[in-house]
């Protein structure tokens, strides 16, 4: 029988997973999914991401893909799967895609959100889905400094010592650093991103933005290719992964879908 190639989005809030990887022993998102998956395929299935977040990180629109022999209707696949998983986890649309469509490899952009707090006390109601930050920043500078990481870079002093990406050097095509009534909202897009980067860029950009580091200091540590020399990682609380882009002949197959989190345009 031919296998068909379907891509899918789907939305989870990430705390209480080992990230996105199927791994022994801990609950992941892929995991999650094939298992669901292969009950409505009745047949086993390997779910593929456009990108591998980190254990506490979230998405609005993961698009990833699988293959199977099995023939269901988008309905079908989206009421039998969601019908499995569990409540933080949801499949929000499925479609059949070219025999040479790949969620990872085909990717040529990837983009994020990373979304602060910045209030004296803590969120209750949001908890996981933020980060909290209580000092006050100053955002104008901040805002400054996040635009000397546009286009192209080595980001070494911006990844883990887990990465295991074979090369470290990154385009980032698009960086917004915006105030949305008391949040703060960091929107990125770049070709792929190191472990840990984004979360690390805003390490960064809290430190400069409490005067911990100053702006004139960034080139000569974009330049150091040195981990060690900048600011601790922020929290993987308020990180999203909110699309995955492709290239025009397959781009135009898949849904448009509203960016997230959805509950920032309620906010003032």
């Amino acid at each position: 029988m031919s296998m068909t190639i379907h891509a899918i989005g789907i939305e989870f809030i990430g705390t209480h997973y080992k990230g996105w990887q199927r791994q022994q022993e801990v609950d992941s998102i892929q995991a999650r999914l094939e298992y669901a998956i292969s009950k409505v395929a009745n047949e086993p299935v390997e779910v593929i991401a456009a990108g591998r977040t980190d254990a506490g990180v979230h998405a609005g629109n993961m698009v990833a893909h699988f293959a199977t022999t099995a023939h269901r209707t988008p309905h079908q696949w989206l009421r039998g799967v969601n019908t499995l998983l569990p409540d933080d986890i949801a499949l929000t649309w499925v479609t059949p895609m070219p025999d040479d469509f790949h969620a990872r490899f085909g990717a040529i952009a990837r983009r994020y959100r990373y979304i602060t707090l910045n209030q004296p006390y803590r969120p209750a109601i949001l908890r996981h889905q933020v980060t909290h930050f209580y000092e006050p920043l100053d955002v104008d500078i901040m805002v400054q400094a996040s635009q000397l990481l546009l286009g192209t870079h080595d980001f070494s002093s911006f990844r883990s010592s887990m990465c295991q990406s074979n090369k470290p050097v990154r385009d980032i095509h698009h960086i917004r650093l915006f105030k949305h009534g008391a949040y703060l909202v960091l929107d990125i897009q770049a070709d792929g991103f190191l472990h840990h980067m984004v979360r690390n860029i805003m390490g960064m950009l809290f430190a400069i933005g409490t005067g911990r580091l100053h702006i004139d200091a960034l080139p000569a540590l974009i330049d150091a290719k040195d981990r060690s020399l900048l600011p601790p990682t922020s929290d993987a609380d308020g990180l999203y992964f909110i699309n995955a882009y492709y290239p025009d002949k397959f781009q135009q197959l898949l849904p448009k879908q509203p960016l997230t989190p959805l509950w920032l345009g309620l906010l003032e």
